[in-house]
């Protein structure tokens, strides 16, 4: 079983990131159905701080 791929579009780019289904099965389908219904869309990303997490 090869893993989904979520993409997710910036205004600083593209960022791309492997759901691990096998390890959390109920996160990725989750995750996915919220996706599919535009529950992210416009969710603003907030400031990194370099060494803070």
């Amino acid at each position: 079983m090869s893993n989904k791929i979520a993409v997710i579009e910036t205004n600083k780019g593209t960022i791309k990131f492997e759901l691990l289904e096998a390890d959390a099965p109920k996160t990725t389908e989750n995750f996915t159905l919220l996706a599919q219904k535009g529950y992210y869309d416009g969710v603003i990303f907030h400031r990194v701080i370099k060494g803070f997490m």
